[in-house]
Parts: C-alpha cells; structure tokens; sequence
C-alpha cells in the first residue's frame, strides 16, 4: 500500500505539554531547544500562540496534529485546568490516532500521578470542592494522570537534567527516524484495513490474542501491519515491530534473533545473549504488542512467541506471512487476507504520483490505463511503477509500457519470486505448469494431470493456496497476472537465447523457432500451441520431436474454442499444423496429448503412452484410433468430439478401466 493525500496533515513531531511557572524557564526550555536543533519540529504554546488565546480549538488542534506529546508532569501540573485539559485530549489522540505519549515525571514521584496522592492528590481534591456541578470533568483529569502514568518515561530524580535530555531527544529522534513517509502519512485505503485488523484484534478483551495478515508478496501486509502497530502501541507496557523477521533468521541464527527481539522489548539496545533464554519468564508479566513481519520459517514463532501464555493480559501478537500454513501450524486461526487495491483505490494511488509531474489530463488518463491494467491492483506493482513511469516522456513511457509485455520488471519479480524460491521441487514443477499452462483450469482435472506425472498435486495445490500463488473461483485454478509472469519467466530464464533449451513452451513464436529448427531439446517437458496465433503452417516431425524424451504435455488447440464447449461446428476443422507421414512421440513420459485438427485417420501402429491421462482430438480426421487392444490404465479423460469421420472406437471398458469415457 503507498501514501496518498493526508486526511488530516501532521505540522509538528512533538507536542511539549507542561505547567509554565514549574519548568517553562528552566526545564522545558532547554529540551526544546535541545529538540529544535535535532530537527525535530516542536510545538510549545507560548511560541506558537497567544497568551490569553482561548485553549480550544487551535491548541486542540496542535495535540491532534503532532506525532509525539511530551508531558512534563511538575509539581503543580495538576493544579492547572489547562494542563488538565490538554492531557485529556492528548489521551485521546493516545487512542485515537496513535499518538505516542512520553510522561517526564519532572521531581515527583510516579506514583503520585498514578493514584493521585501527595500535590497531586491535593490539587484534584480541591478540584473536586470548585467543579461540584462538573464531576465528570474532573474523573477525566484522574483517568487521563492514571493512563499518562502507566506509560513508559523518565524519573528525572534519578538523572540530572541535561542528562535526561539528552536522552529524550535521543529516543525521539530514533523513533522519528524509524517511522517512513507512508507512516506519517495517510496511505489509500489503509484506512478501512486498519478498522478491520482492529476488530479482529479485539483490544477492549484482556485475553491474550495472535492474528495472521496473510498474501502474497507486495499486496501491502507490513504496510498494514506497521499502520496497526503505531495506531495502538500506546495501550501496551512493551512494543516490538521485528521486520523482516526471516531475513534475520538466515543472516544472524536463532540466538541473535531472540536477542533483538528481546531488546526491542525491553528497550535495552546493549543485551549479550549466549543463549536461547525464556521469553516466558521475561515477559510473562508483561501487556506486549509484537508484530513479526514476514515469517517465514515455523521456528520463529515457536522461539520468539511458543505460547499465549508468554505474555501478559491483553498482550496481541501480529504475525504476517505469505505462507498460511505456517500460521495453522502454530494454531493460529485468526487471520485477516490481506487484498490488493480496488480499481478506484489504485487510480487514485496514481494520482498521487501524477501530482508531482506535469501531465496532461489525457496522457495522465492513458498512462493510468495502462499501469492499473498491468498491476491489477498489487500495491507493490503500482509504487514500481509510478515511480518512474510518471517522470518520463509520453514517447518513454510509452515505450517502457511495450517493454514489459516482454520483459517483466526486475523489483517486481524478485519479490514475488520469494514465495516460489520456498517451495520444494514437486511444488515448483506443479506451480510452473500451472503458470505457464492450466492457469483457468478445472481443479480436479489439473490434479488429474499433474498426479499422473508424480506430482502429489492434491498437497501441492494446498502449498500454492497457503502461499498466496494461485487461487481457487468456481473450482477452476486462479492465478495473479504477474504471479503468472513470474512463473512464465523464471522458465523464460531457463535459457534467454534457445528456447528448445526450456522445459516448457507456451510462446507461439517460441515453439515455431524451436520445431522449425529442430533445436528442440530433452529439456522440454510441456508444449501448449494456441493455433490462433499462428500465422503460417507449422510442421510436425518425427524429427522435431525426436530428442523431447521427458515430453509429459502436449497440446495444440484452438483458443477461439470455448474450453469443452462444441456448439459451433464451422470450419474447426481448419489446422495450421501439418502432420508429417512419420509424425511420432517418445510416449514413456507422455500424461497429455491433445491434437486439436489431427489429419490422420489413426494414431501411428507404435503408439503405446501407458502413463496417459487425457487423450484429445476434437475436430480430427480419426476414422478409428487403432487397431486392436492397447491397455491404457491411466487413462481418465478422451475426446473425439466433431471428428466426422470417426467410425469405431475401441471398447474403453477392456482397455481402460479407469476411464471416464
């Protein structure tokens, strides 16, 4: 997900709250000076407004809009309306709107704020003697003390003050460093995903909770889960955002990861672990909020958050995943599908980019077309190419559109080709003929196919749905279009230049240079001709494929048929294959032939595949397959349909029993 347009727009990074006459010359002076020569953009009344100005709504107004609310509770905070009211309100942006809240307990004692004993004490009670017709108001101060004081801070008793500066302004600064533009910003569309997550997270429980953000590479899942984290991390004692949790794993171990994962934690950067400890016993007490982004190994979760019972009440953990199973392996039942943009969600992402540049109504209109065409609505796919699409010229980017018809872009692939590269090699095989061939496809026949070739497709299936490669709609096998892309080039990069040195073979023009030059190899696995594309007669020879010893798919057929649907008989019969006289296969690996048109009257005397599931030949010139009994047990699915000639038919019960018909 990228940042879009503000729905409200943030003009401070920190929102200094504090009573005057305690700290406004000493203290609170020197830490925004400190503040402002960081860089760090500060709002402190007495700069920004009049004195006497009414407290509402410009200074409301710059609680809501500042990333962090610094409050400095001195010894007479409490006896100030003001203050009061200021704190309430930054207690709700707190909840509101994710604000980060630092309490600096400024030569008091913590647990005076807390249960409001000592000055503090004091000074609501005799609030409490002057708002006898308004005692809600004044609950809300003593709730607004209790929730400020439970919140991490500093006790300036225990440092001096240009020590304890320091520090705030370091810890400030790192956490404003951390957070990226799409943080600060509003993003399109985050808005109603948070809402969602949320209740899924159900925050007002103090049961300890776990949820999955579960897709596929660049559909926006650390994005979400980032804006989730910032929006509620204030109601926790101990927050970590870990990302890129699996990259750690590979580069650092298992020791090395605990240690950072603890440390975020408890907010000691200097921990020296030599070895795995307990989680439990750190934090088993304690209200966390942890989101592990993009796990991807079932050790992680079983190091870093083994149990609920780890944490303390009310702690949530948030894991995110391309990989579903990873998730039900840990129990984890509770998990939100991450989706890509609606088409208006990404013309306006969009337009966010076109702002910068100078475009034309109607370039923006066709450059916009073109890209939510090709994204279709991945998020990553949309910042990748707004980028730098928008910059260029109408002829440049014109130009680049027409390139990645052939030439899929590098950043895109590489990430979505992470969920591929976690597959085991069954998988791979299952989700290559997938992209490159059944994408569209009924389930069951494609589990037919793929089990015939040793596949366990059934399983493997399951592996590409957990991990967000294919989908299942009216029981036919989906696939994204650039996570067909990448399949389609990870087999393209098989060899660049010769395409006979591939497995599989899809490209019209493709398959026309590999058989026209007899180049094609041992390599070549499957080939799928889509006569529609043809522009002159191809010719199949024994020749062609006398080297294709590993061939298990082969198929040539018309796409301007309908899928099994044969109501329009006119001039289908039409090939623009020619079927040489000594026309043959090697038939020891061969699961699919499918010969859309084929001129003979029969199939060649040796022909014996007995691993064959589907044998096709709609619209041939067959008069009788064979002669003879050829036992083919394998064989579920047979087509002849419109072969007019066609006079007899072996009998499938002797020599089939595991035929369909």
């Amino acid at each position: 997900m990228a940042s879009a347009s503000s729905t409200y727009q943030r003009r401070y990074d920190v929102f200094l709250s504090f009573k005057g006459e305690d700290t406004h010359n000493n203290f609170t002076a020197h830490l925004y000076e400190a503040l402002c020569q960081k860089g760090i953009n500060t709002f402190i009344d007495d700069h920004k407004l009049e004195r006497g100005q009414v407290i509402s709504p410009e200074l409301f107004a710059a609680v809501e809009n500042s990333l962090f609310s610094v409050v400095v509770l001195s010894q007479n905070y409490a006896s100030s309306r003001w203050c009061l009211d200021e704190l309430v309100k930054i207690v709700e942006c707190m909840k509101s709107r994710g604000q980060r809240v630092i309490p600096i307990f400024y030569n008091v004692d913590p647990s005076d704020v807390r249960r409001q004993s000592g000055i503090f004490g004091e000074a609501l009670a005799k609030h409490d003697q002057e708002s006898l017709e308004n005692m809600g108001r004044v609950q809300s101060w003593k709730d607004a003390l209790t929730q400020v004081a439970n919140l991490s801070g500093w006790d300036s008793r225990n440092k001096n003050d240009p020590l304890l500066i320091k520090e705030i302004v370091t810890t400030i600064l790192n956490k404003l460093l951390s957070l990226s533009t799409g943080d600060i910003e509003n993003m399109v569309g985050l808005d109603a995903r948070i809402q969602e997550v949320e209740k899924r997270l159900c925050l007002e429980s103090n049961d300890i909770l776990m949820l999955g953000i579960w897709g596929m590479g660049g559909i926006g899942k650390t994005t979400l889960a980032k804006a989730v984290y910032n929006k509620i991390r204030s109601q926790f004692e101990m927050c970590s955002f870990f990302e890129n949790i699996g990259e750690d794993l590979a580069k650092k171990g298992l020791i090395r990861l605990q240690q950072k994962f603890l440390s975020q934690l408890l907010e000691e950067p200097n921990l020296n672990m030599k070895v795995l400890t307990s989680i439990k016993e750190r934090l088993c007490s304690k209200k966390v909020l942890a989101v592990l982004d993009n796990v991807n190994d079932p050790l992680i979760l079983k190091s870093l958050v083994g149990n609920q019972d780890w944490f303390g009440r009310g702690s949530r953990i948030i894991v995110t995943t391309r990989d579903k199973r990873l998730l039900a392996s840990h129990g984890v039942i509770n998990i939100y599908e991450a989706r890509g943009f609606s088409d208006e969600e990404a013309f306006d992402f969009l337009r966010h980019y076109s702002l910068k540049h100078e475009l034309s109504i109607d370039d923006f209109m066709e450059l916009s077309s073109e890209v939510l065409d090709y994204a279709q609505g991945l998020p990553l796919a949309l910042e990748v190419l707004g980028s730098f699409l928008f910059s260029m010229t109408r002829e440049e980017w014109r130009n680049q559109l027409n390139k990645l018809k052939c030439t899929p872009n590098l950043k895109i692939q590489e990430v979505l080709a992470i969920s591929y590269d976690g597959l085991d090699d069954k998988e791979k095989n299952i989700f290559l003929d997938i992209a490159c061939f059944f994408e569209g496809e009924y389930k069951d026949y494609v589990i037919a196919i793929l089990d015939g070739c040793g596949f366990f497709s059934l399983s493997g299936i399951r592996a590409l749905l957990d991990k967000s490669l294919i989908t299942i709609d009216s029981n036919k096998l989906m696939m994204h279009d650039l996570i067909q892309e990448m399949g389609r080039e990870i087999v393209h990069r098989q060899s660049l230049e010769e395409p006979g040195e591939r497995s599989r073979l899809w490209f019209h023009e493709d398959i026309y240079d590999a058989l026209k030059r007899n180049i094609a190899s041992e390599k070549i696995e499957g080939i799928f001709l889509n006569l529609s594309h043809l522009e002159e007669t191809l010719d199949f020879t024994a020749q062609a494929f006398s080297r294709m010893s590993k061939l298990r798919l082969l198929k040539v057929y018309n796409s301007e048929d309908t899928w099994r649907n044969f109501k329009d008989t006119s001039n289908k019969e039409k090939c623009r294959v020619n079927f040489s006289k000594d026309f043959k296969l090697c038939y020891d690996c061969l699961r699919c032939l499918y010969l859309h048109g084929y001129s003979f009257k029969s199939l060649p005397s040796d022909f014996n595949p007995k691993k064959l599931i589907e044998l096709s030949m709609p619209y041939s010139h067959i008069q009788q397959l064979w002669k003879g009994i050829k036992v083919l047990e394998k064989l579920k699915f047979i087509d002849l349909s419109h072969s007019k000639h066609l006079i007899e038919t072996p009998d499938f019960s002797l020599e089939s029993p595991t035929s369909d018909g």
